[in-house]
């Protein structure tokens, strides 16, 4: 138990401090994107909210946020809790109208 406190504080040290020696048993940190261009955006999205979801609006959405992919959430779906800052989520209501959009 001791171990897995004194390793956790070690990395979490890396982390807050920006980085680790060269050696570390650390994982390095994440680059901001994966280099391909596709950085999703959804902050220009908000006229969406109440809209239906149709293909169209979907790909104007991709479109518009520079997503790589689209997620429609539906009520009740479970979804992954991974991160992709290239993919867009488009959560709708019961009614198949949008709620809400946002990138991850």
């Amino acid at each position: 138990m001791n171990q897995s406190i004194g390793a956790i504080t070690g990395l979490l040290a890396c982390v807050t401090a920006g980085g680790c020696a060269a050696g570390s048993t650390s994982t390095p940190a994440i680059p901001p994107h994966d280099g391909t261009g596709f950085v999703c955006d959804a902050s220009m999205l908000g006229d969406l909210v109440g809209k239906t979801a149709t293909s169209e609006l979907g790909t104007d959405a991709i479109k518009r946020s520079n997503a790589k992919s689209l997620r429609w959430i539906r009520p009740g779906t479970m979804v992954t809790m991974d991160f992709r800052e290239d993919r867009l989520n488009i959560e709708l209501d019961a009614a198949n109208k949008v709620v809400k959009s946002h990138c991850g």
